[in-house]
């Protein structure tokens, strides 16, 4: 089995402090993405899904500001989890974390985490409980412990959730990458496009072209990328031998149109 954690809190002390806590409690290799924002978030955990190739897997995903719209929950996103095969999956429920995942339909059952409750039935204690469900850290205190609490028992206390309160992902750029490829969460399949057709987007007209070592050197154009699970996968905009996102002035969260 292996561990990955998906987290906006990236900086070497917070990874570091929830590797540590992560690989005591569940005994198993950690890996670590950090990411920006909740969209990030959801790209890269169907990747983490996709990577695990159907083994024995916990993904531990957290974004949760508390800022803005947050300030309306007592102590930022509540926390849901589910089982996709053997795969669990402890996320944050506010925003898009859990809207490509959604988008590919291979939802199951899914739960809303009182942290409070779930943390009295993980430690047995009231105050820990009452310690847990206020900390700052909720991805160091809490996700750890109810991870390994849920291998154990593979239910813990929460309420059902519909998928329909989890929403639709927007069409937009979700990952940058070091290349200048901008990962986006319209998959191949989406809008059926012949190659060699354009797709106006706003960042200009883009020509589909299916594979990368098609594009002419110095074009942009719109490929079938590498991220994605199973046959679908996310299509990317390229530029052969530059970087996009710099071309053509794209950040991640940036919509297509």
């Amino acid at each position: 089995m292996t561990v990955t954690i998906i987290n906006d809190c990236r900086d070497p002390n917070a990874l570091g402090r929830q590797s540590i806590r992560a690989s005591a409690l569940l005994q198993s290799p950690i890996s670590c993405i950090g990411v920006d924002s909740d969209l990030e978030a959801s790209g890269n955990l169907i990747d983490a899904i996709d990577a695990l190739d159907g083994n024995e897997g916990v993904i531990l995903v957290n974004v949760a500001p508390r800022n803005g719209v947050a300030k309306r929950r007592p102590n930022g996103s509540p926390f849901g989890y589910a089982w996709n095969g053997n795969v669990l999956v402890l996320a944050t429920l506010d925003g898009f974390t859990l809207s490509l995942v959604k988008k590919f339909d291979i939802r199951s059952p899914l739960h809303e985490f009182d942290v409070e409750r779930a943390s009295r039935e993980v430690t047995g204690s009231a105050n820990a409980a009452a310690f847990i469900a206020e900390s700052q850290f909720r991805s160091f205190d809490f996700l750890p412990r109810m991870a390994a609490y849920l291998l154990r028992h593979k239910h813990a206390a929460g309420t059902p959730l519909s998928w329909e309160a989890i929403p639709d992902a927007p069409h937009a750029v979700w990952w940058v990458d070091n290349f200048g490829n901008c990962k986006t969460t319209i998959t191949s399949d989406e809008l059926a496009l012949m190659p060699g057709a354009s797709l106006s987007t706003r960042h200009g007209p883009l020509a589909f072209i299916p594979a990368l070592r098609n594009v002419p050197d110095n074009k942009t154009a719109l490929i079938t990328g590498s991220s994605g699970l199973g046959r679908k996968r996310f299509l990317e905009i390229v530029m052969q031998g530059g970087n996009a996102a710099r071309h053509l002035n794209i950040a991640s969260g940036d919509t297509l149109w």
